[in-house]
């Protein structure tokens, strides 16, 4: 069996919801990493309804262009978002509810202030930059032998898919645990339409109490 690690994803102060005890559960077992993102942006980010002006500027609502920062032919258009997780305030803390003793490392992201990056692993464009990210999450992982990654987190239907397809991209074999998930839209249109994404690609959206669990509880990690 492959060592597996755990990533955590966002549960920060501006936007937790109360699934910290499932996601403390995942985290008293034996895999071999557990790693936390965060979420730690520039008080401009791109993403920010302050960042524009009105009308185009509601949060949930509007859109705006980035421009890939490596080739400027390329933008794409992303959601604009309430001010969060700003860098080096309450909000971009990690919550205390969460067992923080249990994890190896935190990986801060979306830290340039001109594209968004909701993977773990890299920024919309597929970039892998010091600028947006702390560390190169893939490479780190590979250098400690982990062969498959569980993600679990904030939100299913942003930052917890695209982290779970760039892992999947990276050749890992990916779980999403359902039950420590929570989405921005929980319906059909969000997470719904998500984890079929996820599905179809060959990511496994599994439950809590599944047999890969329970793989993971009897598995003494090498």
């Amino acid at each position: 069996m492959a060592k597996s690690a755990l990533l955590v994803v966002d549960m920060q102060e501006d936007f937790c919801p109360p699934i910290a005890k499932s996601i403390n559960e995942l985290l008293s077992m034996p895999f071999a990493m557990r790693i936390a993102t965060r979420d730690s942006h520039p008080s401009d980010h791109a993403s920010f309804s302050t960042s524009h002006p009105p009308p185009n500027n509601k949060a949930f609502e509007s859109r705006t262009e980035v421009v890939n920062p490596k080739n400027p032919a390329e933008s794409m258009s992303i959601p604009i978002w309430p001010v969060h997780c700003v860098q080096g305030t309450p909000g971009a803390e990690i919550i205390p509810e969460l067992d923080q003793s249990r994890l190896d490392r935190i990986i801060d992201k979306g830290r340039d202030k001109h594209v968004e990056m909701f993977s773990a692993f890299a920024d919309c464009f597929g970039n892998k930059t010091s600028t947006a990210a702390s560390f190169d999450l893939a490479k780190f992982l590979k250098e400690k032998g982990v062969g498959q990654v569980f993600v679990v987190g904030l939100t299913g239907d942003y930052c917890v898919r695209c982290t779970a397809i760039d892992a999947h991209k990276e050749g890992f074999k990916v779980f999403v645990i359902e039950e420590a998930v929570k989405s921005v839209d929980s319906g059909a249109n969000g997470w719904g339409s998500a984890k079929t994404e996820l599905q179809a690609l060959g990511v496994a959206v599994i439950d809590i109490a599944g047999p890969e669990m329970q793989a993971i509880k009897l598995y003494q990690q090498q």
